[in-house]
């Protein structure tokens, strides 16, 4: 087998045949541009939206959940000992929202090597007193440095610096959507009233947008100081502890463990943002089904070209294999023709799908609902390219084998003497 003379006879059968060899391989690089370019986009659009609650949501949320007690008084009465109960109408009893001996969990959960770190964090409802009229709230009180290095609290102030929440006492940041209600600006200094009827003033020092509006008119954020000092609660007042792990997948498991160790209440991200990890799912494998097709219909161009070219060089086959050449000879002339379009059509692919995905990173995408979105969002994963690039060599190859195998068992005399 003399792989460059093979070689020389497919490059001449290509350029004899150019046009539909470009066709072709202009067929395979939309596929793969396209397979790139819909991947990045979706991809990058995927990690957009998860960001929008998953980065900001606790891989694993420690608190005191308001709810019945699961042991009533008649469960206690020796009398009814083993009976079945029949009861109605259960009433929550006084349920303490601060965790229990907060400072032993917090100090626990910093030595474990399965977290990476915690934010403890105060909840409470509020009234925003606006004139004559009460518009409800919630202020999280939250440890500033901590709530900015796991959650990212920084990206979300439009307005402001995050930091005057811990350098500024009595200060506040309000939703964007509530300091529009209120008419609020920074300096400003706004009435809260607290659940327990006491009015406290708080300076406006910024204003967060978290990009679903409906939050924003009723959240804010203080520093834990100020919210215990709203309450009137001492220094080691928390509701809850926000977990972030350093593998995520560890939490509905760890959520678990903590629950029963602590004696609290354990939600897992999984649980409570099971449905945007679907609509991720789903939505990637879209994009992957559209790609692949887009591959496997230039696929059966290629496959439609090569038996057109073995039907119109039946002569130039037949010379070939009465010259000398074996069938796998003629196979492998086939094979590499259809590997070459492959390749180049591939590589091209791959160029035009990055200067796609670059040119659409670069288009404006500003809405008052996503304010750290300025531009749409692309993903640039290598793993992209390595699919892309493997599939279409893949795809290619499979286009030509079967034709290749027709060419291959053509007899010559047949051929010779037809003609």
């Amino acid at each position: 087998m003399n792989i460059k003379l093979i070689a020389d006879i497919a490059k001449s059968l290509l350029i004899a045949r150019w046009k539909q060899t470009l066709v072709a391989a202009v067929g395979v690089t939309f596929s793969i541009t396209m397979f790139i370019t819909l991947l990045s986009f979706m991809s990058g659009l995927n990690e957009m939206l998860d960001s929008l609650i998953l980065n900001r949501s606790p891989h694993i949320k420690l608190f005191n959940e308001i709810k019945a007690s699961k042991v009533q008084p008649i469960d206690l009465a020796k009398e009814y000992k083993g009976s079945h109960h029949f009861i109605r109408s259960i009433k929550p009893g006084a349920v303490r929202l601060e965790l229990h001996n907060v400072r032993s969990i917090i100090n626990t959960l910093k030595n474990d090597p399965a977290v990476l770190g915690l934010a403890p964090k105060i909840t409470t409802q509020v009234f925003y007193n606006v004139g004559a009229i009460d518009l409800t709230g919630v202020i999280n009180g939250i440890d500033v440095e901590a709530e900015n290095k796991l959650f990212k609290f920084n990206d979300y102030v439009t307005v402001g610096n995050y930091m005057d929440l811990k350098n500024i006492p009595n200060s506040i940041i309000l939703g964007k959507a509530a300091a529009d209600k209120m008419l609020a600006k920074i300096g400003d200094v706004i009435q809260v009233t607290s659940p327990n009827g006491e009015r406290t003033p708080l300076k406006v020092v910024g204003l967060f947008q978290s990009g679903l509006v409906d939050l924003d008119k009723v959240n804010s954020y203080a520093s834990l100081s100020t919210a215990q000092k709203l309450l009137g609660k001492p220094n080691t007042y928390i509701t809850d502890i926000n977990i972030k792990l350093k593998d995520i997948n560890r939490a509905p498991a760890l959520a678990k463990s903590y629950g029963v160790l602590f004696n609290v209440d354990a939600e897992d991200i999984q649980t409570t943002n099971s449905q945007f990890e679907t609509g991720s799912s789903v939505r990637t494998t879209i994009s992957y089904a559209v790609g692949i097709t887009l591959l496997i219909v230039a696929g059966f161009g290629i496959y439609n070209i090569l038996n057109m070219m073995i039907y119109e060089k039946m002569d130039s086959i037949a010379i070939l294999k009465a010259t000398g050449f074996s069938g796998s000879d003629v196979k492998r002339v086939f094979v590499g023709i259809a590997l070459s379009i492959g390749i180049f059509g591939g590589l091209a692919g791959l160029l035009f799908g990055f200067l796609m995905s670059a040119g659409i990173d670069q288009i404006p995408f500003n809405t008052a609902s996503l304010p750290t979105i300025k531009t749409y969002p692309i993903n640039y994963n290598p793993k992209f390219y390595m699919i892309g690039g493997v599939f279409s060599i893949i795809t290619t190859y499979l286009a030509g084998l079967f034709p290749a195998r027709k060419a291959s068992k053509i007899d010559p005399v047949v051929i010779i003497r037809g003609k």
